[in-house]
């Protein structure tokens, strides 16, 4: 399930779920004001909790090329070595005799 799904789901259930929209309150002098307060402040956590889950995601797929980049630099790393090897530039110089 994509992340944009599971943000849809959990916007579906909130909505849904009857003892947030019921109107029931446990306390007996609940206003108006409270309640807007109150949806404002759930509206706010469940963007906070999409926002964390579009984080984690970014967080495994850097993770992901990390690795991947890694392997490449160990591959290229072998590669110049083995050219530096092969390469007669790269070779130790005899030491010349003194006269």
């Amino acid at each position: 399930m994509s992340n944009k799904e599971n943000r849809d789901l959990q916007t579906e259930n909130y909505k849904n779920a009857p003892f947030l929209n019921s109107g029931v309150s446990i306390s007996l002098d609940s206003n108006p004001d409270d309640e807007v307060e109150k949806q404002r402040l759930i509206s706010q956590i469940l963007e906070r909790q999409n926002t964390l889950d579009d984080l984690s995601s970014r967080v495994d797929s850097v993770k992901v090329e990390n690795l991947k980049l890694k392997s490449e630099n160990q591959v290229l790393g072998q590669y110049i070595e083995n050219l530096m090897a092969a390469s007669s530039v790269f070779q130790s110089a005899s030491p010349k005799a003194k006269k």
